[in-house]
């Protein structure tokens, strides 16, 4: 039986409006069963669908609140000026000043040989830009810890602006031409590079989540188009169109590198450098004007404790077969501890309750997706600064060396709106389940075959150079193959591709799959995973030289295949489950319990 929203009165008390057909609970709203009503907090949204519905109607996007694109546009701002100053950073160090050049950087005019400043080799801009990318992905740890239970994400982001801002300043200074013609521009380079490592580990993973939460509606619902339709307004629908507009956002300002290279290669490394400090310093103007409309999650209180003794007490109870199961956490679960006459966890009552137990594992089994990703971050760019080297071996007829690699986020722009209103809506349509599983199974082989790209280039560079394979560090005749750095452009694709289901897949599981009172944390650890990525590159750096250079492509290729189909047999079935769900109880009646203490 079909209600209107008329036909409802809300309530607090037993009684109530005579002429009111029932009332409607707080609990009733949050849960709503098939037919009953939802309810985004007081407005009525529409009728909760049936199963059959849910499996038979087209699943749509639902609204989302304008400050969620404005958040969006902050991290565009913050990306463009993250990626416009790293695109530039390995030639800064790995090659010196070109001779004929201005003296800020810039090669000579009609010159092959890229632009460079620090002069310090392969090896040292490898090791470099991996420490670098280490710390800016393992920081989030602490960035998310620190919102989750301290500041509150919004503060958080705040933070990590301003810290970015003073690295940019830095940097910029540190790019001076007479600073680099006296050879002074390695110390405050690096000063800048930790600063900024840090800002941005601050920054990154408290953005996602927040932007994330200005979907307000948890529950789906039925509408009827203009056209007659009945669709299903779905919010796990709405999440991924979010996160697709939020990762094409992010490589629009990605692309911002395009103008960072021929800044470098034309001009200099300080104009590189401050192009993307002035659009970086847009962002606080945006945070200040959406501050008051934005939704705001509070710092929550040491949720991670509850997890953690929830995780050890599971371990103590079944020991480690079947980790991560149902049955193995539902021996943890109060209910099941009662039945046990287990009422206490080292001499205090139990915090948690049954709802909150469902949540950390579903919070495991998302961080045990995530460590397949160091593997496929290894795929998505190769180790170290490869790519970039094998473009400095080719011809550029005057473009810079680094600016091909600008095809990755260009990529992302056109195919972005592709997927998010042309291929999803298709494939929902015709009711063809196309999960997070499925994707980024999909993510990971197209990062794979980008590897294998990129090792027939390198053979193709080595029979072709001058110097044969020794290609890299080549003086003879111009220098270079003369296979176009153009030739790259199909492995660029391919990873951009591969971010775009492997990568948006895995920012939706962080915040779907994880409690409220978790989601900056959890999104660190899914972007830590680029952290462990660049530890295992650090580790190979050594190993990055002529003539072997085809095989790192090749020794990640083939594994990231193999491990492709062995995580799509492992998690297949979770494409079946609910992602989305509303926090339990669970963490309210702790919350609440813990503020009363």
């Amino acid at each position: 039986m079909a209600y209107s929203p008329h036909d409802f009165v809300e309530s607090n008390s037993i009684g109530g409006d005579k002429n009111a057909a029932f009332t409607v609970s707080d609990e009733e709203k949050a849960s709503p069963s098939a037919t009953e009503p939802v309810y985004d907090g007081d407005q009525y949204l529409g009728q909760a669908p049936t199963e059959e519905e849910l499996n038979t109607l087209r699943k749509v996007a639902g609204p989302v609140s304008g400050s969620g694109y404005w958040l969006c546009t902050v991290e565009f701002a913050e990306r463009a000026s993250y990626y416009g100053c790293t695109w530039v950073f390995q030639n800064f160090i790995q090659y010196p000043l070109p001779p004929g050049g201005n003296g800020a950087g810039a090669s000579a005019p009609g010159s092959e040989k890229p632009a460079g400043a620090l002069g310090q080799g392969l090896q040292v801009s490898s090791a470099l830009t991996l420490l670098f990318k280490f710390l800016a992905y393992c920081i989030p740890v602490f960035g998310g810890w620190l919102a989750d239970t301290r500041l509150g994400r919004y503060k958080t982001i705040c933070i990590g602006v301003v810290i970015c801002g003073v690295s940019h300043i830095i940097m910029v200074v540190g790019a001076i031409p007479s600073i680099l013609q006296a050879g002074h521009g390695m110390a405050p380079f690096i000063v800048s590079l930790l600063i900024l490592a840090f800002g941005a580990g601050i920054f990154k993973p408290n953005i996602s989540p927040t932007v994330m939460e200005q979907v307000t509606f948890k529950h789906p619902y039925i509408k009827t188009l203009k056209s007659g339709e009945r669709v299903v307004v779905d919010p796990e629908t709405t999440i991924q169109r979010l996160t697709l507009t939020f990762y094409a956002l992010i490589n629009v300002g990605a692309f911002f590198g395009l103008a960072t290279s021929y800044a470098a290669k034309r001009v200099g490394y300080w104009l590189a450098f401050l192009l993307p400090g002035i659009i970086y310093f847009l962002m606080p103007i945006i945070l200040a004007l959406v501050y008051k409309k934005t939704i705001k999650t509070p710092p929550q209180g040491n949720i991670l404790g509850d997890t953690l003794r929830v995780i050890k007490l599971a371990i103590q109870q079944n020991g480690f077969r079947k980790f991560g199961s149902v049955a193995y956490f539902d021996s943890v679960k109060p209910s099941e501890l009662a039945r046990k006459g287990i009422a206490s966890y080292k001499g205090k009552p139990i915090s948690w309750n049954d709802g909150f137990v469902d949540d950390v594992r579903r919070t495991l089994v998302a961080c045990q997706i995530f460590l397949f990703y160091p593997l496929y971050w290894l795929n998505n760019g190769g180790i170290g600064s490869i790519t970039n080297s094998q473009a400095g071996s080719m011809t550029t007829k005057g473009a810079p060396n680094d600016l091909v690699s600008n095809f990755n986020p260009l990529t992302i722009i056109i195919a972005s709106p592709i997927l998010n209103y042309g291929l999803y809506p298709l494939l929902r349509k015709h009711r063809i389940e196309f999960g997070p599983i499925k994707r980024i199974t999909v993510g990971f082989v197209l990062a794979a075959l980008s590897c294998v790209v990129g090792a027939l280039l390198q053979w193709r560079v080595y029979e072709t150079s001058p110097c044969g394979y020794h290609a890299t560090e080549c003086d003879i005749g111009n220098g270079v193959s003369p296979l176009s750095v153009w030739a790259q452009i199909p492995m660029y694709v391919l990873q951009a591709l591969s971010e775009l289901f492997a990568v948006v897949s895995g920012y939706e599981l962080s915040f779907s799959r994880s409690p409220k009172s978790m989601r900056a944390l959890v999104v660190a650890i899914f972007l830590f995973m680029s952290a462990v990525s660049s530890a295992i590159s650090q580790a190979v750096v050594p190993a990055l030289a002529d003539p072997h250079l085809i095989w790192p492509f090749v020794g990640t290729a083939v594994p990231g295949v193999l491990l492709a189909g062995v995580f799509y047999w492992m998690y297949r079935d979770l494409d079946k489950e609910t992602f989305l769900r509303e926090d339990s109880d669970s963490q309210r009646e702790i919350l609440s319990e813990k503020e009363k203490n």
